[in-house]
């Protein structure tokens, strides 16, 4: 999974990943290597911003 740079920093994907692998990497955020792929972040992004 990757966040684009369509991301609004709302913070819904960090609340939403069960394995804690999303940061604040400046003024967006950044899904790290513990990542599972799981999906859970891209469904709750209002903008589309993640991607496998």
């Amino acid at each position: 999974m990757k966040i684009t740079d369509e991301c609004i920093a709302c913070g819904a994907c960090v609340d939403t990943c069960p394995v804690g692998a999303i940061i604040e990497a400046g003024d967006k955020y950044k899904i790290t290597e513990d990542c599972t792929e799981c999906g859970a972040c891209a469904d709750s992004c209002p903008v589309s911003a993640i991607i496998a």
